[in-house]
């Protein structure tokens, strides 16, 4: 179901009118909430209820993203649920800790590519939240690399690629089946970090490395 209704949405469904547009972009995003809850149970922990809260906002921000600030809000307080949930099952490891590194390079080179973009229109309002943005969608990802967890780590590379896809489209440059692209990933994110779910607060399944 959650594969049936996301092809609808970003094949089938028209784009107007806009209320018509959000119910079928939110069908899928309330399918993977229904199946974060069960891949949560029979013993549903604190690390559980943050992941499920930040699938809420971020369903808050979909519906909302076609008024921006209100919706790129709602996706960082996702982020924020994200990464206190990816952290309280933080592992360390050294070749982990080291992803570090390209994340936070892949942050700057994109930051500086939007901000100089968004200075360029003269839309410097959105220089702050963009950059915050940024920044706790790279601390979720790194959260979750350190949980050792393989879909929690595939969901947040996923969501960094959605994300910057979106935003190159918006700021930068528009690019034909874009909104498709961003879409499949995002879905895709969202569906593996609820499916992560039922290996976190395992000590064996689901660790990747």
């Amino acid at each position: 179901m959650i594969l049936t209704t996301g092809i609808v949405y970003i094949f089938i469904s028209p784009s107007e009118p806009l209320a018509f547009s959000i119910f079928f972009k939110v069908i899928p995003m309330v399918l993977i909430l229904i199946y974060a809850f069960e891949q949560s149970l029979p013993k549903r922990k604190a690390v559980h209820y943050w992941i499920i809260g930040g699938i809420v906002f971020c369903l808050i921000g979909d519906a909302t993203l076609h008024w921006f600030l209100i919706g790129l809000a709602a996706f960082f307080i996702g982020h924020v649920f994200y990464s206190i949930g990816f952290l309280k099952q933080w592992r360390f490891s050294l070749p982990r800790s080291l992803v570090a590194i390209p994340l936070i390079l892949f942050a700057l080179w994109v930051g500086y590519q939007l901000v100089s973009h968004l200075q360029a229109d003269g839309q410097n309002v959105l220089i702050i939240p963009v950059i915050a943005y940024i920044g706790i969608i790279m601390l979720m990802a790194f959260t979750a690399v350190m949980t050792g967890n393989r879909w929690a780590i595939l969901g947040s590379i996923l969501f960094i690629i959605s994300d910057s896809i979106l935003a190159w489209n918006m700021f930068i440059s528009s690019f034909t089946a874009a909104n498709e692209v961003i879409m499949l990933t995002y879905y895709s994110a969202q569906f593996l970090i609820a499916h992560s779910l039922f290996t976190l607060d395992s000590k064996h399944k689901g660790v990747a490395w």
